[in-house]
């Protein structure tokens, strides 16, 4: 039994529980009714509370703060031709503790997170010893302690220190305090700790939390913790934490396996298909396309990476192609941190090829013939003369010209500082990693797709980033070339076969019935085109056997960054490995800030954010809700008393 079809019954528990949680929004709401608080005395309620946790994991796909507090302000993203979030990457005026114009809120996270924080409290708080002695009590107390270290750990990533509440708000409050940074951190492993003991192996069902899903969080916050963001007061505690976050993540790597096959975690066909039940999945979001599970929001992710193609020569926008909110536009690090002909990830994780889906009459255009295309090279490739090309390149399988092609570096500017795409804020090569064509129509915002919250291809990377910070640097290429070693091309591997959740449409009654015809799927990619070589289905390698002389594609970041010390040039290594593997999946700026990467990378690699960044971008602002509401001794904080819970430079 899927664990979507239980979601409904936490809706009940989130309307109860909203009203009571976030810390600048349950300070003065009114209680529910008595009946409804007495519900969560009964077995039924409690139930109902344990299924509202799942609800809350939702939050993190749901809205745009899902991309605009993780990939904005980094190497890896910049704004696109929409600038609704443009503060979070730009670092501009704007982005204070009280973020205006259209954007999202700094409390958004915040909020939310506490939402989480106090359903598992109240959980907590309704199976003591005495009150309740169902069969299901130890993995309820794991899931609750696991949800409630996890939104912990998202607020100490994005805040530093914030306020601990370690029991349920039932009454009106309004005294709370800032803990310290090591405060927090000791609270979020105190309770993933607890949820490792209590959770189970095996889930019960699919989406369950589980042991593994908590060891891997465990080891993210012990690595959290041993990390630079906290070295002014972490020099007690970093050795250990090292030493037990490596064997978490080590526990979890013996029991799990990766998918075969890259494209294995984003080859979406239909809602609960087989990419959403892989062992590489630690934890995910569910959702579903069952109407009466579905809550407020689905799954939005699918559309904020996408580029504009509805108004280019022989296209229209549809549901296979999504649409296009084009908030985050791929910048040319991402470009070139791949190397391009043997690493497969790129050529699986973004999108160069749409196929006509709108033929104008009387044209020499059918549907399905190659429409759009992206051609990713490389400096002094003199192939192509422009920027947009337009009935000049033939595609060889049809004869036809392509209607639009778009290079990265044509012949006229293709100097390593000329980036020509950046000419075009909403022409670039779209993150397919969540494109979803099961939605009902080309208009539909809601999502049908789990949403990854962890996979254990990163928990490889986070033993191999615990590695190099023990000076393991051999034991730490060991994890990195096993992804290495998925990435490359194996023996008889199509180089041009592509796939994204695109394909869901084929699958989509509702989809056909709305678009007809219109389908701008392709199973191609630009491999070919993009590195001019000949057709091969040979095997690639992409091991790394010698930390002093790494790829050409690192040793460019490594040199444009001036790093020349061995611990340094392999952090280098792992934060590329970490775009090249986990790009776009929410966890980059927290990855920049935790290891105090941030400033370098976004002045080097991001073009907007590099006249704003600070020091201070190293952690958000704390919310200005959160400061206007609280009190101290009955009295609304001072000028300066907010100051001093506020971070340092807001």
């Amino acid at each position: 039994m899927k664990l979507y079809s239980k979601i409904m019954l936490g809706l009940l528990v989130v309307a109860v529980g909203t009203s009571l949680t976030s810390c600048s929004d349950f300070l003065d709401e009114e209680l529910t009714t008595q009946q409804n608080t007495d519900y969560f005395n009964t077995p039924e309620g409690i139930d109902a509370l344990e299924v509202s946790l799942y609800y809350n994991l939702r939050f993190h796909f749901s809205k745009e703060w899902a991309t605009a507090t993780t990939n904005y302000g980094t190497d890896e993203f910049r704004v696109g031709g929409d600038g609704s979030n443009a503060s979070w990457n730009n670092y501009d005026g704007n982005f204070q503790s009280q973020v205006v114009n259209n954007s999202t809120n700094m409390n958004d996270v915040w909020d939310g997170m506490y939402i989480g924080i106090n359903n598992a409290n109240l959980l907590l708080s309704k199976i003591t010893p005495d009150s309740y002695q169902g069969a299901n009590k130890e993995t309820y107390m794991g899931e609750a302690y696991f949800l409630r270290g996890f939104n912990y750990l998202k607020l100490v990533s994005q805040y530093g220190g914030v306020p601990l509440k370690l029991t349920p708000s039932i009454t009106p409050e309004r005294e709370f305090t800032r803990s310290t940074a090591e405060e927090t951190l000791q609270q979020i492993i105190d309770d993933l700790t607890k949820a490792y003991t209590y959770l189970p192996t095996t889930a019960s069902m699919v989406g369950k939390m589980t042991k593994d899903a908590a060891a891997h969080f465990l080891a993210k916050a012990y690595l959290l913790r041993a990390s630079e963001i906290n070295d002014e007061w972490n020099s007690a505690t970093k050795e250990a934490d090292l030493n037990e976050a490596l064997r978490l993540a080590q526990e979890v790597i013996s029991h799990r396996s990766l998918a075969t096959n890259f494209s294995d975690l984003w080859n979406y066909t239909v809602p609960n298909g087989p990419n959403e039940t892989l062992d590489e999945i630690l934890l995910s979001a569910q959702f579903s396309s069952e109407v009466s599970s579905q809550g407020a929001n689905g799954n939005q992710c699918h559309l904020y990476y996408i580029s504009v193609y509805r108004d280019l020569p022989q296209m229209q926008r549809d549901v296979a192609g999504e649409r296009e909110y084009q908030r985050l536009r791929t910048t040319y690090y991402m470009y070139n941190i791949y190397d391009m002909v043997n690493d497969s990830r790129f050529w699986k994780s973004f999108k160069t090829k749409y196929a006509v889906n709108n033929p104008t009459e009387g044209s020499i255009y059918e549907h399905g013939d190659l429409g759009i295309m992206y051609v990713i090279n490389r400096p002094g490739d003199t192939r192509f003369a422009d920027v947009q090309l337009s009935e000049s390149v033939v595609y060889d399988k049809t004869g036809k010209t392509i209607p639009t092609v778009f290079v990265a570096y044509p012949a006229d500017r293709n100097g390593e500082n000329d980036e020509a795409l950046y000419d075009f804020t909403n022409r670039y090569t779209s993150l397919n990693k969540y494109i979803d064509g099961s939605r009902e129509n080309v208009t539909s915002r809601v999502g049908f797709r789990d949403g990854i919250l962890a996979r254990l291809g990163e928990t490889y990377l986070i033993a191999a980033e615990i590695l190099i910070r023990k000076g393991d640097y051999a034991g730490a290429l060991d994890y990195i070339n096993r992804l290495r070693a998925r990435a490359a091309y194996k023996e008889g591997e199509d180089r041009s076969a592509y796939c994204d959740g695109g394909a869901a449409y084929n699958e989509n009654a509702l989809g056909y019935a709305s678009m007809g015809e219109a389908n701008s799927y392709f199973t191609e990619n630009s491999y070919y085109e993009s590195n001019n070589i000949p057709v091969s289905t040979s095997a690639t390698s992409l091991e790394i056997t010698d930390i002093h002389h790494l790829p050409a594609e690192d040793e460019a970041v490594i040199s444009k960054l001036g790093y020349t010390s061995e611990y340094d040039r392999m952090m280098c290594l792992l934060l590329n490995e970490r775009s090249r593997e986990l790009c776009g999946e929410f966890l980059r700026w927290e990855d920049l800030s935790r290891t105090k990467t941030l400033i370098a990378r976004a002045k080097a690699f991001n073009p907007d954010a590099a006249p704003n960044i600070q020091e201070r971008h190293n952690l958000r602002p704390i919310p200005q809700t959160y400061l206007d509401a609280i009190q101290i001794d009955g009295h609304a904080l001072t000028p300066e008393q907010k100051k001093e819970q506020q971070n340092p430079g807001y």
